[in-house]
């Protein structure tokens, strides 16, 4: 009786198995889907058919870069970076999956891997615009202003139009002349300590 337990439990497994394989059982499917879910922001949606995707095949990289996506968009930013690590460790090598870890990175506060993840995105792709503008502000998080604004520089001179590098180049001057100012003023320069209190204001 147990053997025919074993039995009926084998065949159901085999029948379920072969049902998911009539109903469409292929990583592509899920992976189109989750693009759908996607585009509509339904990212938890997303997130599950990339995963079912990866069930059937655990080394399909595109489904790990979306996912990493996905989860970006959730704003859970461990499970990026788990994902498009793994993404990039499957042989994805293209400018934009650096360029989005590097944000994963800085959101989470680790700017120097930050920088070193727009650093291979430039590499790759050497009229990224956006990669030079976040390498700067990962630059200026660090103190680095001269670093940051020689990279918004090159982002401007990509996109002349380019709103957020011009705003983050203005704040990386206002800081630079503030530590000058700051500076200026402990030695007895009464002009500096008079713009440094305008900048704080």
């Amino acid at each position: 009786m147990k053997n025919l337990g074993i039995i009926f439990l084998s065949f159901y497994l085999i029948v379920a198995w072969n049902s998911r394989i009539a109903q469409g059982a292929d990583p592509q499917l899920y992976l189109d889907k989750g693009n759908a879910h996607f585009n509509d922001a339904e990212f938890d949606s997303a997130i599950k058919d990339y995963s079912e995707a990866l069930s059937i095949n655990p080394n399909f990289a595109e489904a790990y870069y979306n996912r990493g996506q996905a989860y970006y968009k959730r704003e859970k930013l461990e499970e990026a970076i788990r994902d498009y690590s793994k993404a990039i460790e499957l042989h994805i090598n293209d400018a934009e999956i650096y360029h989005l870890r590097g944000l994963a990175y800085y959101k989470k506060g680790r700017y120097s891997d930050a920088i070193e993840d727009e650093t291979k995105a430039v590499l790759l792709k050497p009229d990224f615009a956006a990669a030079y503008h976040n390498r700067g502000v990962a630059y200026a998080k660090k103190g680095q202003h001269d670093d940051a604004i020689e990279d918004y520089n090159k982002a401007l001179g990509i996109l002349p139009n380019y709103g957020d590098a011009y705003f983050s180049r203005g704040v990386a001057y206002v800081r630079k002349a503030s530590a000058d100012f700051k500076k200026a003023c402990e030695k007895g320069n009464q002009y500096a300590c008079e713009n440094l209190k305008q900048i704080s204001e």
